[in-house]
């Protein structure tokens, strides 16, 4: 495993750091008010990144989006964020045609980092970064409590089976028309890996490492999945009715895991907050249950039922997730 790939590949290591030099003295030009700094996170940041290779020329490439996170100064206002992503964007623009993949940008107040500690995508950043420009990650992150990966709430199973529903469903859409897409191929990828990962955050026994997490889950569909993401290729390790039979079992599990838990309880917290971002009640049969377990268990009636996932459901997910 290497600096940012983890397949054998230099010089893919040494284009992912040319690239944080690249987008770092850009950032560091723009003179960004009230940015505190940008670290690289994601699987290149965890040196777990994939490295695909062109079937015609046999020459290598990075396949995954490059995510970075901007961290402003804390008490900065919702215009405040706009105004800080909206002078990187050209900066991601530029690298996203240079490179070919996406290159993000997500950008976080300390306090929403601090809010979200107990976060999967948080605690995974903190596990695996690099620093790009700005203040260093030590102090980005100052305050924020490094977790054990098997302390996971169960709420984050609930939520990686949502997400990876939904990249279900949407490859689904594009099956019939475009069976082989690279977003159908990385959809079912993700999906087997999302729901190993989740059946493990739900028996706590969730690892950093995705070789780990293999070696514990003794799954053989998980193992390839591992093997796509790290050299993806033009072949699916599965088809999509073996992917959807993969995530309806992990539902299951997922759900029975987390029977009993507080986040599976119905509150009057839980109605307020959907009434408040949805100006609705929504399905009386879900109202009260927390918004990621209602939204989940929607996502699972489609997925059964192969139906198309709706506009109001994905307006929620993209509320909520």
């Amino acid at each position: 495993m290497g600096r940012h790939v983890a397949a054998a590949s230099p010089a893919m290591d040494s284009l992912v750091d040319e690239t944080i030099a690249g987008i770092g003295s850009e950032i560091e030009a723009l003179h960004i008010p009230k940015l505190r700094g940008v670290v690289l996170g994601g699987g290149y940041g965890r040196g777990e990144g994939g490295v695909a290779r062109d079937a015609e020329t046999g020459e290598e490439h990075l396949y995954n989006d490059l995510d970075f996170f901007a961290i402003t100064e804390d008490g900065v206002s919702s215009a405040d964020l706009t105004a800080v992503g909206a002078q990187l964007e050209p900066v991601s623009k530029r690298w996203t045609e240079k490179l070919g993949i996406d290159v993000d940008f997500t950008v976080r107040t300390p306090w929403r980092i601090r809010h979200d500690q107990e976060r999967l995508m948080i605690q995974e950043l903190l596990h695996g970064y690099f620093d790009v420009a700005g203040a260093k990650g030590e102090v980005l992150f100052a305050g924020v409590e490094s977790r054990s990966p098997s302390a996971f709430p169960w709420m984050e199973a609930a939520r990686l089976m949502m997400n990876r529903g939904v990249g279900l469903l949407l490859a689904h859409e594009t099956l019939s028309s475009q069976p082989s897409t690279p977003f159908v191929l990385r959809n079912i990828n993700k999906c087997i890996l999302g729901v190993g990962d989740a059946r493990l955050i739900a028996c706590r026994g969730y690892r950093w490492k995705v070789e780990d997490r293999a070696a514990t889950l003794k799954d053989e569909l998980y193992a390839k999945a591992m093997a796509w993401k790290f050299r993806p290729r033009p072949e699916s390790v599965c088809d999509w009715e073996t992917a959807r039979e993969t995530w309806l079992t992990a539902f299951d599990e997922v759900m029975a895991a987390g029977a009993g838990t507080p986040e599976c309880r119905r509150s009057i917290y839980s109605t307020v907050r959907w009434f408040v971002r949805r100006k609705s009640l929504g399905e009386i049969r879900t109202l009260g249950l927390n918004p990621v377990v209602r939204i989940l268990r929607q996502i699972a009636v489609m997925v059964r039922e192969r139906r198309p996932l709706s506009p109001a459901l994905k307006k929620d997910w993209l509320i909520f997730n």
